[in-house]
C-alpha cells in the first residue's frame, strides 16, 4: 500500500554553498559549503532513498517503476513514460552562482539527449540587500553576447532584482539566470541536469581548476527578448492554496496555515511534492490513516492515488509554511470526457 514518502538528506557541496541548509533541515555541520539539497530526484547520479515505512533503504526510481501510476498518476505516468518528471530542491548561496541558462525540450534532446529544463525559485530568506539575476535588462545581438562574456561585462546587461522572503520568479528555458549570494531558496524544476555556464567570475572549481564555459551553447538557448516584469506576482493569503505558477511542466501553489488545513489533489491525477518551508506539520492521509511528521526543511511525497489528507501544524509558533508542486492533468482529463461523451452521444 502507499503512503506517504519522507527521503534521507542528500547535500550538495559547491564552491558557492553556505552554512544555511544543514541547520534548516536540523542536521549536524559537515564543515563543508554545502549548496543545494537534492529533496528528490531520480538522476542516476544522485538518486533519493526513501527513509519512512516499508520502502525505507530503497531508491525512489525503484519504487516509481515498481507502483507506476498509483504513484504518479495515469496522466503523468502516460506523459512521461513513467518516469519521475521533476527535480526537487534547496539552495543556500553564500556566493554567486555562475551566470547560466538552460536548454529547451527540443534543444536538449538535439544535442544531449536529455530533456530541457524549466524551473521556478521562492525565496525562503533573504539578507539585506541580497539580489539575482533572471532575464534580459536589455536586448543585444549574438556578436555583442560573446564581446561581454569576453570582457566580463555580461551582468550589465541581465535584469538585476532585490529580493525577499515570498518572492517567486519563473524561469523557463532559455531565460539566463544566476542566483547571487546570501539566499535560500526552493527550487522546482524538470528533470534535467543540464546547465550552460556563461561566466564563472573566473574563480576555481572545488578542485582548485577553473569550471567549464558553455558559450556557445548557451547562445544557441537564450531567449535575447526583454520582459516587463520578471518577478511572479500572487496573492499570499492565509488558510487557502495560493495559485503561483501554472505551467506546463509544473504547478505550484503556496500554503500557510495555523489550523488543520484538507487539501483533496486527486482531480489533478498527479503526485503532489510538499516541501516545508517553516514549521513543522503532520500529513494525514483520509482514506489509510496513514501520516507523517514533514519537518521544517524536508520534502515529502504523496502518491497521486492517495492525494487527499489535512495538513496539521505541528510546531510552538503554530503555523505550517509549505510549497506544493504537482503535474496539473485536470485540463486533460477534462478534454478526455468531453471526447468520450462527444463519440458516446452521452
Amino acid at each position: 500500500m502507499l503512503y506517504p514518502l519522507l527521503f534521507e538528506p542528500n547535500l550538495h557541496p559547491t564552491v558557492w554553498g553556505g552554512s544555511q541548509i544543514e541547520p534548516y533541515k536540523q542536521l549536524l555541520s559537515s564543515g563543508q559549503p554545502i549548496g543545494e539539497s537534492w529533496e528528490i530526484s531520480v538522476v542516476p547520479s544522485s538518486v533519493s532513498i526513501i527513509s519512512n515505512g516499508s520502502f525505507r533503504g530503497r531508491q525512489f526510481d525503484e519504487v516509481v517503476k515498481e507502483y507506476g501510476a498509483d504513484l504518479l498518476g495515469k496522466g503523468v505516468f502516460e506523459k512521461y513514460h513513467g518516469e519521475f518528471p521533476l527535480l526537487i530542491k534547496f539552495i543556500d548561496a553564500a556566493d554567486d552562482l555562475s551566470i547560466q541558462v538552460h536548454p529547451d525540450d527540443e534543444m536538449a534532446q538535439r544535442e544531449e539527449g536529455k530533456n530541457g529544463k524549466t524551473e521556478c525559485w521562492y525565496i525562503i530568506d533573504a539578507q539585506p540587500g541580497s539580489f539575482l539575476y533572471a532575464g534580459m535588462k536589455e536586448r543585444i545581438t549574438q556578436e555583442e553576447y560573446v564581446r561581454r562574456v569576453e570582457d566580463g561585462t555580461i551582468c550589465d546587461v541581465l535584469a538585476k532584482h532585490e529580493v525577499k522572503t515570498g518572492d517567486v520568479f519563473y524561469l523557463p528555458a532559455g531565460r539566463v539566470h544566476a542566483i547571487c549570494g546570501g539566499i535560500l531558496l526552493a527550487e522546482v524544476q524538470q528533470n534535467s541536469d543540464i546547465t550552460y555556464r556563461i561566466f564563472d567570475y573566473n574563480r576555481p572549481g572545488l578542485d582548485g581548476k577553473p569550471r567549464q564555459l558553455h558559450t556557445e551553447q548557451a547562445m544557441r538557448a537564450i531567449d535575447f527578448n526583454v520582459e516587463d516584469e520578471y518577478r511572479t506576482i500572487y496573492n499570499n493569503e492565509k488558510e487557502r492554496a495560493n495559485p503561483c505558477i501554472e505551467s506546463p511542466f509544473f504547478t505550484v501553489r503556496i500554503v500557510e496555515t495555523a489550523r488543520a488545513f484538507h487539501r483533496n489533489l486527486l482531480k489533478y491525477d498527479s503526485f503532489i511534492v510538499t516541501m516545508c518551508l517553516e514549521g513543522d506539520c503532520k500529513i494525514q492521509i483520509r482514506s489509510t490513516g496513514d501520516s507523517v511528521i514533514l519537518r521544517q526543511g524536508y520534502t515529502c511525497l504523496i502518491p497521486a492515488s492517495i492525494a487527499d489528507y489535512d495538513v496539521i501544524p505541528q510546531n510552538e509558533t503554530g503555523k505550517t509554511r509549505l510549497l506544493d508542486a504537482y503535474i496539473n492533468n485536470k485540463k486533460n482529463l477534462v478534454n478526455r470526457v468531453t471526447r468520450f461523451l462527444k463519440i458516446t452521444g452521452k
